[in-house]
């Protein structure tokens, strides 16, 4: 009898140790679900906007890539850089670079409410006058509202923090928001 016991005792050893492994090896294994983490690639958006402008003397050329990760139907979180460089011939000439943070809430499909903070670097190089250049930052809060339709939006926003020194010609602006 005891010589059945004494195999037994390494019997049971090794299917303990078996089933100890195997569960070791089981908490090693990635639970996660491959869909959840690619959700968050697919509630990105990339857009922006292009411009170019030329006439008698005047050019504007800008650039403005931004991004914006939607929360839900009706809410998305973005951020964006620019670029702007402006030249009236004789008079000035100017390079406009910085970033802005965007919220989007959306309380129908077809209307898109926004606020935009935006902060941009202006440098100015004025020509014939004694200051040859300028250097300073401005600053825009926009709130706008636009028409949707699929992936884009036109409509206008209105800067609140509009100066004498705005950078801008007018506190409000007509704008088309395209994402992908």
């Amino acid at each position: 009898m005891t010589k059945n016991c004494i195999y037994s005792i390494p019997g049971s050893f090794l299917a303990l140790l078996t089933v100890f492994i195997s569960s070791c090896l089981f908490a090693q294994q990635n639970n996660s679900d491959p869909k959840i983490q690619n959700q968050f690639w697919k509630n990105v958006q990339f857009g922006g906007g292009i411009g170019l402008g030329f006439g008698s003397g005047f050019t504007d050329i800008s650039l403005a890539p931004s991004a914006i990760y939607n929360f839900n139907e009706y809410v998305a979180l973005g951020a964006g850089v620019q670029y702007k460089y402006l030249k009236q011939r004789d008079f000035y000439a100017s390079h406009l670079y910085g970033g802005s943070a965007i919220g989007l809430f959306n309380p129908i499909p077809e209307i898109q409410l926004s606020a935009e903070l935006e902060q941009l670097r202006v440098n100015v190089n004025l020509e014939g006058s004694n200051t040859n250049s300028q250097d300073y930052w401005n600053t825009g809060l926009f709130i706008g509202a636009g028409y949707r339709s699929g992936s884009a939006t036109i409509g206008g926003r209105y800067n609140v923090l509009t100066d004498k020194n705005n950078i801008y010609g007018s506190a409000f602006m007509p704008f088309i928001r395209v994402y992908f």
